[in-house]
């Protein structure tokens, strides 16, 4: 990977300029050409060290609903059930893990009571039960993952902006993202690699350059675009482990703890979700990356020394294979 690449990829997964010729801005700053920054775009999408390039978007924050779901697929059978399950446009990323709950992806759904209807689908049409995994709480989520393995940051370069979002009024948040769903659609599956992306949008949009940029800023105030960059794939840049660490914490002190293991500098998602006992007694999930297993184990223990005591049961499941990873897809 030549520098210019390592730059793109470490400096630009948030913050991605809302002017005329952002890429030209960003040339600019990593000392380049635009096309030179525009052709390494190109080719690090089409070769996998990028999974995508655009918004990321929170999907709550336009009404709809986030879950993760689990299932444990037959080995003789799993490729046909992972085809079934990705087909789902509601399902956003699908990992492989070493675990007898083998099959774990992230459900987007457009509205709340969507969730359970798409969790009832999935269940019928692979002929398995599906274990629902909502949010109950979040203690932390971001990341940015740097070339070269052992430094996963908790916080992006650039940030979009300096102050908090400001959520769309619940009364007028229907109104909003009715009113911004064309550029939702247009721009989540990414932004175009043109000199002017935002007049690219523009022209499919039936609209101008300036509406197309106040209302990718609109949805960054209110928090439904989480940033605006690069998202590499970190097993291409070397974080071969990807460890989903699960905890079984007394339910008194879970909230206090979860919000101490969010806080540590390698923990890129951190939540409470619900048990399903007898199968599944954990309620504490906080991710941990890192070059090698014996990494993120040793990260796992640095967890193990916060719950202490309160802590009755542990687990590290590790992803052995990206089945589907495309982010939120909404309907036209």
């Amino acid at each position: 990977m030549n520098e210019l690449s390592r730059r793109l990829i470490d400096e630009w997964q948030g913050g991605f300029p809302l002017c005329e010729r952002p890429f030209a801005v960003i040339a600019e700053r990593l000392d380049a050409s635009e096309d030179a920054v525009l052709e390494t775009l190109r080719e690090l999408l089409a070769d996998g060290t990028l999974t995508r390039f655009g918004p990321l978007y929170q999907i709550e924050r336009l009404g709809g609903a986030f879950s993760l779901a689990a299932l444990q697929a037959p080995e003789a059978e799993f490729e046909r059930i992972a085809r079934i399950v990705n087909d789902f446009p509601e399902v956003a990323h699908n990992y492989r893990r070493n675990h007898a709950f083998n099959m774990w992806f992230v459900l987007a759904t457009e509205t709340p009571a969507g969730m359970n209807d798409t969790v009832e689908r999935i269940a019928a049409a692979t002929g398995l039960p599906v274990f629902n995994f909502p949010k109950e709480r979040e203690y932390f989520i971001e990341a940015r993952f740097a070339v070269g393995a052992g430094r996963v940051e908790s916080t992006v370069s650039l940030p979009q902006s300096s102050s908090p979002p400001t959520p769309f009024p619940p009364g007028e948040r229907g109104v909003a993202v009715q009113a911004l769903r064309p550029l939702i659609l247009a721009t989540q599956a990414g932004l175009p690699l043109t000199p002017q992306p935002y007049h690219a949008l523009a022209a499919q949009l039936g609209s101008d350059a300036e509406t197309v940029m106040a209302g990718l800023q609109a949805l960054l105030d209110a928090g439904a675009i989480r940033r605006i960059g690069v998202v590499p794939n970190h097993y291409r840049i070397g974080y071969a482990a990807n460890g989903m660490t699960v905890w079984d914490v007394a339910d008194a002190k879970v909230d206090e703890l979860g919000e101490r293991v969010g806080a540590l500098e390698f923990v890129t998602h951190c939540y409470r979700r619900p048990r399903h006992l007898p199968d599944w007694p954990y309620n504490l999930f906080a991710m941990a990356h890192g070059a090698s297993r014996d990494e993120v184990a040793a990260k796992a223990e640095r967890i193990a020394e916060i719950l202490g005591d309160t802590c009755r049961a542990r687990d590290i499941l590790y992803s052995t294979r990206i089945l589907k990873k495309t982010g939120l897809r909404l309907s036209g």
